[in-house]
């Protein structure tokens, strides 16, 4: 056994499925690989994500899922023309996307929602 060559799965709980179907599969563009009654797995390149149903779940603050990206500006634009703009916290001195650079200049973050309010993460290195 090696978990080094295994596929991770990362779970995000939702309290509608049809909606986080619609984010994560039309918005987002992962590709639906199966279901079971309690949620969804979505491919997600390397990785997949089980988008889980839990009627009384509340989001945390912290992102629960996240992307490294080579161009977060190309993404954060591509993401706002999906009608998704990145989540600007109120002193972080983010741009005009809502991008985060780093004082050092890396590496550059950007945070958005998915439609349950779980904190999603961009970062670029």
């Amino acid at each position: 056994m090696t978990l080094q060559t295994s596929t991770p799965v990362t779970y995000v709980y939702v309290t509608d499925r049809e909606r986080a179907l619609t984010f994560y599969g039309e918005t987002l563009g992962f590709t639906k690989l199966r279901s079971n009654p309690h949620g969804d797995y979505l491919d997600m390149g390397k990785s997949q994500v089980h988008v889980m149903l839990m009627a009384d779940h509340k989001p945390s603050p912290h992102p629960v899922l996240g992307w490294i990206v080579e161009d977060i500006a190309a993404v954060a634009t591509a993401l706002k023309a999906k009608g998704v703009a990145l989540t600007v916290y109120e002193g972080f001195g983010q741009d005009a996307l809502g991008v985060w650079t780093a004082p050092e200049g890396s590496p550059k973050l950007g945070w958005l929602a998915d439609p349950d309010g779980n904190v999603l993460m961009l970062t670029q290195m």
